[in-house]
């Protein structure tokens, strides 16, 4: 059984558990002395959508050809400790195990490349002009500590940061319809051409931690459940310090939706 499927697995189980949760909590001994300190927890199940771009778009960018976003699961646990009795401002913290993704294509000139030629399996590194379609997925486990303000009864806003620990990662993809000039812009050219493609990985490049910001606000439908929209985006780049092969920085920018339920 792969990471993957494990990761799934768990997010369903999770899923089951919100669903089989009952009002029964509210008479549970433990939340209603917590309860009386100003903690308050909560379950969260969602979807992320967005993407990993480069800010602002470089020259090597000439065009964006195709976009998909890939739906995302997340599933979070968090505990919230309000400060005043009448719960305007409050602080929480959670863990979040949660999935982003997208594929793209792009017509890209003198963009950094390290291809496989599938003619020979031969290596090939230097700046590519033409097609490149890319694949992006990652799994992460993410805590962010939120400020909370309730502007009304039913609303309220969170924004704070948050560090991702990358448990599983995919960058790769392949080029098309162009050529390669290797080492440099002056060097020699390898063309694909016809149909011919190479491929290429960048996911053991991938860094490991993460951290950014998360901006959002969350409707309380009912007494339990919640509706939410958060916007999480990444301030640091999503490959290693030591890897040069592609020359800009690439950022993490995803819209979480879902619903919550709390105790």
């Amino acid at each position: 059984m792969n990471n993957r499927l494990r990761h799934l697995i768990f997010l369903l189980l999770m899923v089951a558990g919100i669903t089989t949760v009952r009002a029964q909590e509210d008479n549970t001994p433990g939340i209603v002395q917590s309860s009386k300190f100003g903690w308050f927890y909560s379950l969260k199940a969602g979807f992320n959508i967005g993407g990993t771009a480069p800010l602002p778009l470089p020259r090597e960018i000439r065009s964006i050809d195709s976009y998909s976003p890939s739906m995302g699961i997340a599933i979070e646990g968090s505990a919230t400790k309000w400060f005043d009795a009448n719960r305007h401002w409050g602080l929480s913290v959670g863990l979040r195990l949660e999935n982003k993704g997208m594929t793209t294509q792009a017509t890209v000139k003198n963009y950094g490349m390290k291809i496989i030629n599938a003619d020979n399996g031969k290596y090939l590194e230097g700046l590519w002009t033409g097609g490149v379609k890319t694949k992006v997925r990652g799994s992460y486990l993410t805590l962010p500590v939120l400020a909370n303000y309730k502007i009304s009864q039913r609303w309220k806003l969170v924004a704070g940061p948050y560090i991702s620990y990358l448990l599983e990662g995919d960058f790769s993809g392949h080029v098309y319809e162009g050529h390669l000039r290797t080492p440099d812009q002056t060097g020699s050219r390898v063309d694909f051409t016809n149909g011919s493609i190479a491929t290429y990985d960048f996911s053991s490049d991938l860094r490991r931690f993460l951290w950014g910001v998360q901006l959002g606000g969350e409707w309380q439908a009912f007494k339990h459940l919640s509706v939410h929209a958060d916007l999480t985006w990444g301030l640091n780049d999503i490959f290693q310090c030591d890897f040069k092969t592609i020359t800009f920085a690439m950022y993490p920018i995803y819209l979480n939706l879902g619903f919550g339920y709390s105790f």
